[in-house]
């Protein structure tokens, strides 16, 4: 008997776990701009997370498969909008990301390109009947995610670059990638790691070097690394209390509300609460895990694993940074941090992913 698409299917209890976050984020947002130059900023948090459930439960009504069929126009506008960017994007802290919408609101694209990767790369690897994995296959998935980090990286914005790696390694993880390939990648890119640094901005070479010694450059580039850990220590178990953060109060730490909300939060909560949230977003990623393995068909699979890789890398590199295990690279906290296009990209490829979990008993 055939099965239609209903939202019995619709997996509540992973919305439920996404939406604590998001509660989650909301507070600690306006507790960390509480009589500061970005105060009310839990307000727009709050738009963008309404937003984003509107865009999800649409997009988990649309087939995945002819989101899937429609890969090469949308990765064609994917380039689009970030060569817009150059024409029309504005210019704020020295590099242009954004485009202005309408009033205060600015769209990032290189946000929504991400989601586009994760579908090119999908349905490469599903198209790919031999399930081996060649040089061929290694270098034309390379380029699919190469050329959008090549222009994202030249804005300059080496956060959301880094963020577009994960999708390529997961594509490459369940295509089939032998070790011998693998360690030969390893060696290329460690060969190729100073034409890289050569590339990068003086304040990016900075950033990638200073957590390491942070203390060396107090009022410079180690400036956020040590006012994060500072934060973070000084919750101590159970943390200092909701709107009681000194460091994030008293505007010692920089972006409390994006960057380094996680450090806002473990201040006001300690290391108590700091784990639960670490806690909750495994959850997360294991009811995702669990969605891929029950999508009805390879492309599915992929998808879901590669929105896995890139959450997985966010609150990896977000978390490694505000304890000064990595470096600064501007990488926002998933559905914590401050910013609607951040938000409404995880909402979209929730929705997605919701659509592939509702047809898992479609024939």
């Amino acid at each position: 008997m055939k099965r239609y698409v209903s939202f019995r299917d619709f997996d509540w209890l992973l919305l439920g776990m996404v939406l604590l976050i998001c509660v989650l984020g909301v507070v600690q947002i306006y507790s960390a701009t509480f009589n500061t130059r970005y105060s009310g900023a839990h307000e727009k948090q709050v738009y963008w997370v309404l937003v984003g459930l509107f865009l999800m439960f649409v997009a988990s009504r649309i087939n995945y498969q002819v989101l899937l069929e429609q890969v090469p126009w949308l990765y064609v506008l994917s380039i689009l909008s970030l060569l817009a960017v150059f024409a029309f994007g504005q210019k704020y802290m020295g590099a242009r990301r954004w485009i202005r919408l309408y009033g205060s609101t600015h769209l990032q694209p290189s946000e929504w390109v991400k989601l586009v990767l994760i579908l090119a790369v999908a349905k490469y690897w599903a198209d790919n009947r031999t399930r081996e994995c060649t040089w061929g296959d290694i270098v034309k998935s390379g380029m699919l995610v190469g050329i959008p980090s090549l222009l994202v990286l030249s804005q300059p914005d080496l956060g959301t670059t880094l963020t577009y790696m994960p999708v390529i390694v997961m594509g490459l993880f369940l295509g089939g990638l032998r070790f011998k390939q693998g360690m030969t990648l390893v060696l290329l890119a460690a060969m190729l790691a100073p034409v890289g640094w050569s590339v990068l901005k003086p304040y990016q070479r900075e950033r990638l070097v200073s957590f390491m010694e942070p203390e060396a450059d107090y009022h410079g580039s180690g400036y956020q690394v040590i006012q994060s850990l500072i934060a973070v220590g000084s919750g101590g178990l159970t943390g200092k209390g909701l709107m009681q953060g000194s460091q994030s109060g008293l505007n010692f730490l920089p972006v409390p509300q994006t960057d380094f909300i996680f450090a806002a939060f473990a201040e006001e909560h300690g290391f108590v609460g700091a784990i639960g949230l670490l806690l909750l977003y495994f959850l997360v990623l294991m009811r995702l895990i669990h969605n891929a393995q029950t999508a009805p068909d390879r492309a599915g699979g992929f998808v879901v694993m590669g929105l896995v890789a890139v959450l997985t890398f966010h609150i990896m590199v977000n978390v490694g940074m505000v304890v000064g295990f990595m470096p600064v690279t501007g990488i926002p906290l998933p559905l914590m941090s401050y910013g609607g296009s951040s938000v409404v990209f995880t909402f979209l490829a929730l929705g997605i992913v919701m659509n592939i979990r509702m047809r898992r008993f479609v024939n």
